[in-house]
């Protein structure tokens, strides 16, 4: 090879590689663009975004990237956008959450957006969109969360939808869909379905009533008819039905019992499973006789209902108006008026802010307000970086419930989305649960802060409201969820969790104990006293992170000791807390023991035989039979014996964590 042929490969080997951003700089950054374009033609709102910048380097707002330097989030909620969505998005395979709610979008939902197999979270919600809901979207095998409502949509619901089988929440009201509910009743996963202020006909299928998990169920201001499921009646408030005239039923409040107006709705000695859809050419008066429909005028009850109507609007517009002259500043999403009966943006806000800040901003007796203007009393300064209320209610999508991951007996904790589009967890703890020394509170909350280490869930800042009487805890996401739900698979499959991945596992999880334990990280030893298969996250990467690190340093006593209850009933309990009612780092290493078990044998019930059975090395009998003998023997007898010897009931008997590092790297 020549000297010039030499030097132009050099080149282009420098133009290629030599820079993150040109690495990227191909595909993805040019898709960037083409999004750009079209979301924000007149490049008012978007103009981080350059042609020679880097999308993975933090300047590009709203945008958020993998540890492979790919984009994953596009979070641009709410920032006035008045362009269209662009196919192009179609380009960033690794994009998992497209956050682009409470703009002014205008439009049709592109079908190629369909090719987002990783894409998770779609808040197209709160815009002006309008066309069908494109079909194709029911192969995005990944989607967990769709959000489509308080558009213009029309046309029917795809029956692939029903396809989708890890959607937990699908909201699709305030447009002018119509046809039937039929293919919903696949959504098997589904925890909430919102259908209000459409057009919808038939009958709710018995199918969506039979949903194992739904916890919420909309469908008022349609034109619904038949026989209310009696199955229903399990969501109590949270099943909505009113401004139905064709729905009848038993026992729901205010739904009229079905009657002789009915006679082919009538249950079948209670069994529902007979009741089929209205086909959509029904004529839904086809009950009424001459007797009643022969008047024109409306009857005196709508009348009376009208009025009453109008004055519940009147006072709500009242109250809406109250409420935005209180929020002031807390405003976010786009100014585009209502229109066609759609809620505007601020009404479609409040329709998801049924936790959002109160009216009035409440005063606590005990002036409870630890962390005002970053000083505290006594002199203490608080070392977390500080997150607004604002902030905070913006990236939880105002505590929405389609946001919610867990509930616990004193917190809650959301999937939330930052600004600059990074996916965070955010723990909210009410006040009650706070250590009640403001000392105390503040002292736990700079340990927690202090705590840093590749095995341990990141604290990414804090912020207390005295008006919710709530603190927040704001943490790195782990996409992967926990490790608990790696356990006890009925389908055969292991999900990932291979054999070297589980012993990976288990080294994070004891390199991350050890960092607890160890008193000369520039912190106190701290013991973690509630270590469980539900405490460790996994990461993209399936590295283990524990959660929960120093938390019961904000907490009060009576809190958590409620907590470890479950930690009891799951044998995760050492036995000498009965008797001493002290926690030691002896006490995590029994934790740490149990879970070395749940994680070899796949299964959260431990058993007595399985200790035998890892005593003499019988590996059918504690190995998870999912792996299929695909693991190797010389190490599942060694973590076989180091989860008998930590699970020991003699604290004395059990190794450090420091002896088991040791022995792991081994």
């Amino acid at each position: 090879m020549g000297f010039f042929a030499r030097l132009l490969l050099v080149g282009f080997c420098l133009l290629a590689f030599g820079s993150r951003g040109f690495v990227r700089g191909n595909a993805e950054l040019e898709a960037l663009m083409e999004i750009k374009a079209a979301l924000d033609p007149e490049n008012k709102v978007l103009t981080s975004w350059t042609s020679n910048g880097d999308p993975c380097g933090g300047s590009f707002e709203g945008v958020a990237c993998n540890e492979h330097q790919k984009v994953a989030n596009i979070s641009l909620q709410g920032k006035g956008l008045s362009g269209k969505v662009s196919p192009a998005v179609a380009q960033l395979e690794c994009l998992s959450g497209l956050y682009l709610h409470y703009n002014s979008l205008t439009g049709e939902i592109p079908r190629e957006i369909s090719k987002l197999t990783e894409l998770a979270d779609l808040y197209l919600n709160v815009n002006n969109l309008t066309g069908s809901i494109p079909s194709e979207i029911g192969y995005m095998a990944s989607l967990q969360v769709l959000q489509l409502c308080c558009n213009q949509l029309n046309g029917t619901i795809p029956p692939q939808i029903g396809s989708l089988k890890k959607l937990s929440f699908l909201a699709l009201q305030h447009n002018k869909l119509s046809g039937d509910l039929s293919g919903l009743g696949n959504l098997q996963t589904l925890k909430s379905l919102d259908l209000g202020f459409n057009r919808f006909t038939s009958t709710i299928p018995v199918k969506i009533a039979n949903i194992p998990g739904l916890q919420a169920l909309d469908v008022q201001n349609n034109s619904l008819s038949g026989l209310v499921p009696p199955a229903l009646k399990k969501l109590e408030e949270r099943f909505h039905y009113q401004n139905n005239p064709g729905l009848c039923g038993f026992g729901f409040p205010s739904l009229r019992n079905c009657n002789n107006l009915d006679p082919d709705l009538q249950p079948n000695g209670g069994n529902t499973d007979t009741i089929g859809p209205i086909p959509q050419t029904a004529n839904v008066t086809i009950h009424c006789n001459q007797s009643h429909c022969s008047q024109s005028k409306l009857p005196q009850a709508a009348l009376v209902a009208g009025i009453v109507s109008v004055t519940v609007t009147l006072v709500g517009a009242g109250l809406l108006t109250f409420y935005r002259y209180r929020r002031g500043k807390q405003k976010i999403g786009s100014t585009a008026d209502a229109s066609d009966g759609r809620l505007s943006t601020d009404q479609s806000k409040d329709l998801y802010s049924r936790s959002a800040s109160p009216l009035v901003c409440l005063e606590y007796s005990s002036g409870w307000d630890p962390l005002d203007d970053g000083r505290c009393g006594n002199g203490l300064s608080l070392q977390a970086p500080r997150y607004t209320l604002e902030e905070v209610e913006s990236a939880t999508q105002y505590f929405s419930e389609a946001n919610l991951l867990g509930r616990s007996n004193f917190s809650s904790v959301y999937k939330g989305v930052l600004r600059d589009g990074t996916l965070v967890a955010i723990r909210s703890i009410n006040v009650t649960s706070c250590k009640s020394e403001e000392v105390d509170f503040v002292n736990g909350l700079n340990l927690v802060t202090s705590l840093r280490h590749e095995n341990l869930t990141r604290l990414r800042g804090v912020c207390c409201s005295k008006g919710r009487g709530e603190c927040f805890l704001v943490y790195d996401f782990a996409p992967k969820g926990t490790l608990s739900q790696y356990l006890d698979l009925e389908d055969g499959s292991i999900q990932g969790l291979d054999w070297p991945t589980r012993v990976s596992i288990i080294k994070g999880i004891a390199e991350g104990i050890g960092y607890l334990h160890n008193s000369e990280a520039n912190k106190p030893a701290v013991v973690h006293q509630n270590i469980s298969v539900e405490k460790i996250l996994i990461n993209q990467q399936f590295n283990p992170l524990i959660m929960d690190s120093g938390l019961p340093k904000l907490l009060a006593d009576d809190v958590i000791y409620s907590a470890l209850k479950t930690s009891a009933a799951m044998g995760y309990m050492a036995p000498e807390y009965i008797t001493t009612g002290r926690f030691t780092e002896k006490s995590d290493v029994f934790a740490f023991g149990v879970i070395i078990f749940q994680i070899l044998s796949g299964k959260l019930q431990l058993s007595s035989s399985m200790r035998s059975a890892a005593e003499s090395c019988s590996f059918e009998n504690f190995i998870d039979c999912n792996l299929r003998g695909n693991f190797t023997e010389p190490e599942a007898a060694i973590l076989g014996k180091m989860a008998l010897r930590c699970t020991s009931e003699l604290p004395d008997s059990r190794p450090t964590i420091f002896r088991v590092i040791e022995e792991l790297n081994d």
